[in-house]
């Protein structure tokens, strides 16, 4: 289990370095977020699932990761939308908007995945 944890940082550290090293290379910079802790999270994780559960479960876990990151897409732009057009309350925008997330992960899923 500690060596599983330690893998884990030292993959996810890795993938972060390199990824903010790419980030770096884009512009805008206001983009360069996207290119750091997610994905890297992603590939650590994915790793770890390949070398622990096999290439068929990781494609699996694969399939939802991307699922889970199109709901996300989906509530982050409904929240961009509601607070540049209609200039709401960012928190209150951002917590009322979970839903919406939950509802288009759980509609992917059932759609897709199920």
């Amino acid at each position: 289990m500690l060596k599983e944890i330690a893998l884990r940082f030292l993959i996810g550290g890795i993938a972060v370095s390199l990824f903010a090293l790419f980030s770096d290379l884009f512009q805008p910079k206001r983009f360069a977020g996207i290119f750091r802790a997610a994905p890297s999270v992603a590939l650590a994780t994915l790793t770890l699932t390949i070398l622990s559960h096999g290439k068929v479960y990781a494609a699996t876990e694969a399939r939802s990761m991307a699922v889970g990151a199109i709901a996300f897409s989906i509530y982050a732009f409904a929240v961009c939308q509601s607070l540049f057009r209609f200039k709401s309350p960012p928190f209150a925008t951002t917590t009322s908007f979970i839903a919406l997330w939950a509802a288009a992960a759980f509609g992917l899923w059932a759609g897709f995945l199920r």
